[in-house]
């Protein structure tokens, strides 16, 4: 193993807790979820030899993260899978659980899913205590704009929330 290539995977070990919740944001079901793992993983990798270290490794994981979920989530192949199921054909798994946190953490989740990408990239930096000059920066736009940005996308969770509790 080249020292490249060990240096990669401490500082992936180190940030997977990033890549996970990625995967889960964008993602709803498990088996999507590890192939979006597996993909951030794999395009990381591919860019890393260009990775100038003008940043934290964070944050260029971070964005690279993000570009490869959007990317997945509107790849050609996703498409025609959602567009080709039934809503009849769809099953949903229960997973039990003995705690509130982890029913409200589920629920979230499932909000999020609901988002569009770039709301999920918004939320995902606002719950990582990202601040408003640092979101701007990941996503290209001015400061007063990511505030915007987010606020609206804190709106929409909540109303999603909501009627997930009215159900």
């Amino acid at each position: 193993m080249s020292l490249q290539e060990k240096e990669f995977l401490e500082k992936i070990e180190k940030h997977k807790g990033v890549i996970f919740k990625i995967s889960k944001m964008y993602m709803d079901n498990q088996d999507d979820q590890n192939d979006l793992y597996q993909e951030i993983i794999y395009q990381a990798w591919k860019s890393y030899a260009d990775f100038q270290r003008k940043s934290d490794f964070s944050t260029w994981l971070y964005r690279t993260a993000l570009n490869t979920a959007i990317v997945f989530l509107r790849s050609e192949k996703k498409r025609s899978f959602i567009q080709n199921q039934n809503i009849e054909n769809i099953t949903v798994h229960q997973e039990s659980y003995n705690d509130t946190d982890d029913k409200n953490m589920k629920m979230m989740y499932e909000a999020i899913q609901q988002l569009s990408p770039i709301d999920k990239a918004l939320i995902f930096f606002f719950l990582e205590d990202f601040p408003g000059k640092e979101i701007a920066l990941q996503l290209g736009i001015t400061e007063v704009n990511a505030r915007v940005k987010l606020n609206r996308a804190k709106a929409k969770l909540k109303e999603i929330v909501e009627k997930q509790r009215a159900i």
